[in-house]
């Protein structure tokens, strides 16, 4: 159970800011032409994709790991579906994150907003403002941004990577305020599709369905 904890809460942030103790807030990067550029670049990507399914491997801060089948569909849509034997199901609808243990079918709920990943999820994504940036790298090959949600610099930070040309979501790094950090990597990424409706809705009775509406189990598949 630790372990499934430790795999699935940094994904999603699943801890309520409100819950958190609030950190002093890190300062904005000084941005030069180049990063706004590039920023300008990712919000107009971010906006324009409206669905995307892939492959993902999980890498939890004390080096456990997990993989599965991720679906997006923006605004507001997201599904995680762990290969066996994990038996972790997280989905996004409705301006909540569900996470579901199907061996103890128990379910644990919080609101998108109370999390940094539900930046990607928003129906217009702008890095600025009530998003603050605090670095932009361009090292290996790829250009990362890191941001916080600026009105909870407590809850965490998120760093978006991509291939900087053609501009595409590779990964993405959940740090929560322990500094303790959770990586995604994105792979057979597909994007422009129809996704299932059932995918995201709770009373489908595929929903909680493993590989129910055709997930593939494991890399071989």
């Amino acid at each position: 159970m630790r372990r499934r904890s430790l795999l699935a809460a940094p994904l999603a942030l699943a801890t309520p800011a409100a819950a958190q103790t609030r950190a002093p807030a890190p300062p904005p990067a000084a941005l030069n032409e180049r990063d706004r550029a590039d920023i300008a670049r990712i919000e107009a990507y971010l906006n324009a994709m409206t669905t995307l399914r892939a492959r993902f491997l999980q890498i939890a801060h004390n080096g456990a790991s997990a993989e599965g089948t991720a679906w997006i569909s923006r605004p507001g849509r997201m599904r995680f579906e762990y290969d066996p034997p994990e038996p972790l199901l997280l989905v996004a609808d409705a301006g909540q994150f569900l996470m579901y243990d199907r061996e103890l079918r128990a379910p644990t709920t919080l609101l998108v907003s109370q999390t940094p990943l539900g930046i990607l999820l928003r129906r217009e994504v702008r890095l600025s403002g009530d998003v603050t940036v605090t670095g932009v790298d361009r090292s290996g090959g790829f250009l990362r941004v890191t941001m916080f949600r600026t009105a909870e610099p407590g809850e965490g930070r998120l760093t978006l990577v991509f291939q900087p040309e053609p501009l595409a979501l590779r990964q993405w790094a959940v740090t929560d305020p322990q500094g303790r950090e959770t990586r995604v990597t994105l792979s057979r990424i597909e994007t422009g599709l129809r996704l299932p409706a059932g995918l995201f809705q709770f009373n489908d009775p595929r929903f909680f369905e493993p590989g129910g509406f055709g997930a593939p189990q494991g890399p071989g598949n």
